[in-house]
């Protein structure tokens, strides 16, 4: 699939690392280094504009290595960009960790993923179709 992009960063467009790969790196577009204390957050810029096509959206989602390594992870996660904006790609990077976290230019600080998407129409019932667990709430499936 091709999706138009406006790069306004120093830093080569997202890009998948293996041929296995889901998400592309976001790279943080910075005039200085941000400091994200414990249990604050930022918004972080990446310098990227996109153009998707109807029935697509970006999701950004948290690196692995930062959030196990770091404490460092996305709120709002997965965050959702919706085919229709135009602004600039951001992060919510927050710091869950009890140290400060340094961002730097060009860091790698999220993933992108492109993924398709239908949507709902509703049509209002008087009664669902029964299951094996019905109503049952959070864990109602059990542990094992």
């Amino acid at each position: 699939m091709k999706i138009n992009i406006i790069n306004k960063s120093q830093h080569s467009l997202p890009s998948y690392e293996t041929i296995a790969s889901a998400g592309m790196d976001l790279r943080a577009n910075l005039q200085e280094p941000i400091l994200i204390e414990p249990m604050e957050r930022a918004l972080i810029p990446t310098g990227l504009f996109i153009e998707l096509p109807i029935g697509f959206e970006a999701q950004v989602r948290p690196r692995s290595g930062l959030a196990l390594k770091k404490g460092i992870t996305c709120l709002n996660s997965p965050g959702t960009i919706d085919a229709d904006y135009r602004g600039e790609v951001g992060v919510i990077l927050v710091n869950l960790s009890k140290e400060t976290f340094v961002v730097e230019n060009g860091e790698r600080i999220a993933q992108m993923v492109i993924a398709k998407h239908e949507r709902a129409e509703w049509i209002e019932v008087e009664e669902l179709s029964t299951t094996e667990r019905g109503d049952g709430g959070f864990g109602s499936t059990g542990v094992k």
